[in-house]
């Protein structure tokens, strides 16, 4: 049986501070539900993702503030940082782990800068909204194999789409360029290619 994460839920103090937050951020506003003044549910879903936020009055006990390293993927961690600081959040410096496998709590370790090879989840950062939850910001342009079925392949958003079309393009350029002629079954590499690289299977030569 499939079990997917769908809802994460935050705890906040102040119900339409923190709307104004999420949806300032371009998060899509899903519901605002309240059946009484003593309940009151609001979902946002972060652009191109399948799982969404909930907050609101009487929806946990968790003290506000208090969730932290919920992770956002993202494939590019420089114009993250910058859609973030332009739509309101103060987001922390790109930044990568001492280690190079993940990245330690709170800013233990924390190296400044994207990793110096650009090692898919390699590159981070973070933010937190007005209460204080904490989220990271994690950059993936290659998954690591097993993480996606290859025989179900989904793109979240346009960009996400437009973003490994371009990635494509790049590998098939330097393909052209290694057999020295035009390859005429380009539409099936890029469809091979897209495929491979989102279900982190072995990329076509």
């Amino acid at each position: 049986m499939d079990m997917k994460l769908e809802i994460v839920v935050v705890p906040v103090s102040d119900v339409d501070r923190a709307k104004d937050f999420y949806t300032g951020l371009g998060w899509r506003l899903d519901a605002d539900v309240a059946t009484d003044d003593s309940f009151r549910v609001v979902q946002v879903t972060p652009p191109g993702s399948p799982a969404s936020v909930i907050f609101g009055t009487s929806v946990t006990e968790q003290a506000p503030g208090t969730a932290r390293g919920l992770h956002l993927v993202v494939d590019d961690i420089e114009a993250a940082h910058s859609e973030l600081k332009r739509n309101g959040a103060d987001p922390s410096e790109v930044f990568h782990d001492a280690g190079g496998v993940f990245h330690h709590g709170g800013t233990d370790a924390r190296v400044p800068g994207p990793d110096p090879k650009r090692t898919s989840y390699g590159s981070f950062l973070s933010f937190s909204d007005p209460d204080g939850n904490g989220y990271v910001l994690q950059e993936i342009t290659t998954r690591l194999p097993g993480r996606l079925d290859p025989a179900i392949t989904t793109y979240s958003s346009a960009g996400d789409l437009a973003s490994a079309l371009r990635r494509a393009a790049a590998a098939h350029g330097e393909h052209e360029a290694g057999t020295g002629a035009e390859d005429p079954d380009w539409p099936d590499r890029y469809a091979r290619y897209m495929v491979a690289e989102q279900a982190g299977t072995e990329l076509p030569e």
